[in-house]
């Protein structure tokens, strides 16, 4: 997968780099001749914690500046093994916070500390492993109450900074993705009968994506097919 909208030499970051979605990324930019260099950060293998926002600070310090793309593909939806709710009646509020603070808060603090290693006067681009159902508008199934909301308010998030970025980058995309029901450890119990998209289908696919999204296309909504989302 080439990136031809980005320079000859550019500079990648994946954040979450030891899953699924976020090796197979890792994997496909550092196949293109065009790339320059991919950094890989994960919890796995770093520490990298995005519920402490030293942890991601630190990270953040321990980098020189100047990427062309940062991909954020962590997540989580079944977190210390209890998975998503199907009822009012399972909702925990601490279950919810901890969604919360890895998908939304997480999301926020990767944006607050890795926005400045952005290039500022080229392309640069920036997106975020969201879901399909984090959509508000295309729910009609209900359950899964605390992830769908922090999803949702993933979305949020990156649409508002992608307003306050696009002043200081003007040729920033900055973007939440849906990645499609991917063959990875997280959705191996939850697919419900959905084909799974092997993890290089699904990179290549988002990737491909992002590399034909315009400046003024910075702050929505996509699927892995190209085609956007409603809040």
């Amino acid at each position: 997968m080439e990136m031809t909208s980005l320079p000859t030499g550019y500079r990648a970051l994946i954040i979450g780099a030891s899953g699924g979605i976020g090796s197979a990324i890792a994997d496909a930019l550092a196949a293109d001749p065009r790339c320059g260099g991919v950094q890989r950060l994960s919890r796995r293998y770093d520490g990298l914690d995005l519920t402490h926002e030293d942890s991601v600070a630190a990270a953040a310090a321990r980098l020189s500046g100047g990427f062309h793309l940062i991909f954020c593909a962590t997540g989580g939806l079944a977190i210390d093994g209890i998975g998503p709710e199907k009822s009012l009646k399972q909702i925990a509020p601490e279950v919810m916070m901890k969604q919360f603070a890895l998908n939304a808060i997480g999301t926020a603090l990767v944006l607050k500390h890795f926005v400045p290693l952005l290039v500022r006067r080229e392309r640069a681009l920036m997106a975020f492993l969201s879901a399909r159902v984090g959509s508000i508008g295309d729910n009609r199934l209900g359950g899964w109450i605390s992830y769908r909301a922090s999803k949702a308010a993933l979305n949020q998030i990156v649409r508002t900074a992608s307003v306050e970025i696009a002043r200081t980058h003007p040729q920033a995309v900055v973007v939440p993705l849906h990645p499609g029901t991917v063959a990875t450890s997280l959705t191996e119990n939850y697919a419900g009968g959905h084909i799974r998209l092997p993890p290089e289908d699904s990179a290549r696919a988002l990737l491909g994506v992002l590399d034909g999204l315009t400046s003024e296309q910075t702050g929505q909504f996509f699927a892995y097919d190209g085609q956007p989302i409603e809040w």
